[in-house]
C-alpha cells in the first residue's frame, strides 16, 4: 500500500511539474512571438492609481464598448492604427469571426461589470512610482488565441518606460 501512495504522489508531482512548465513555455511563446498592441490607460482616481509597489490599471478601450449585453467571457476584437494603438471593434462570444487586421485578447467581466483582460495591475520597484505616473498606454503581446501579457507601459510618444 505504501508504494502504490509514493507512486501516486510522484506521478501528481510530475503532472503538477509538468503543467506549470507547458504554461511557462506557452508565455514565453507569447512574450517572443506575440503581437506587440497598446492600449490606452483610462484615468482612474489618483488616491487609489498608486498602492503601494504597483500600479491598477484600467483601460480606456472598454469604454467604448457597450458591456451591458456582453457574456461574462468572450473576446475583445480590436484592429491596431499605425502607431499600434488598439481600438476596440465589438466583443463577440468566439474567435471566429474575425476580419483581417482585427486582433482578439480574451476577456471576462468582473462582479462590477469590468472589463478584466489580465493585466490589471503592473508591478514595478519600490520608489519608482514617479517613473509610471505619467503613463499613457499599456503594452501587451498577444497571441493568435488571444492570450495577452502585460510586457510594460508606454509613455504618451509611445515609448516604453524603462
Amino acid at each position: 500500500m505504501k508504494n502504490y501512495r509514493n507512486w501516486i504522489i510522484a506521478v501528481n508531482l510530475l503532472a503538477i511539474i509538468a503543467y506549470f512548465s507547458y504554461t511557462v513555455i506557452e508565455k514565453e511563446r507569447t512574450l517572443r512571438h506575440g503581437k506587440l498592441i497598446l492600449l490606452a490607460l483610462a484615468p482612474v482616481d489618483p488616491r487609489s492609481l498608486m498602492q503601494g509597489d504597483y500600479m491598477r490599471l484600467r483601460y480606456s478601450i472598454a469604454d467604448s464598448i457597450d458591456l451591458h449585453t456582453a457574456a461574462p467571457r468572450g473576446y475583445l476584437v480590436v484592429r491596431l492604427n499605425e502607431q499600434g494603438i488598439a481600438k476596440g471593434i465589438r466583443i463577440q462570444d468566439d474567435a471566429l469571426p474575425l476580419n483581417k487586421g482585427e486582433i482578439l485578447i480574451k476577456y471576462t467581466l468582473s462582479n462590477r461589470n469590468a472589463l478584466n483582460i489580465g493585466a490589471e495591475s503592473y508591478f514595478f520597484q519600490e520608489g519608482h512610482a514617479v517613473k509610471y505616473e505619467h503613463a499613457k498606454f499599456g503594452g501587451l503581446r498577444v497571441d493568435e488565441k488571444g492570450n495577452s501579457l502585460l510586457i510594460g507601459l508606454y509613455n504618451e510618444k509611445e515609448k516604453f518606460i524603462e
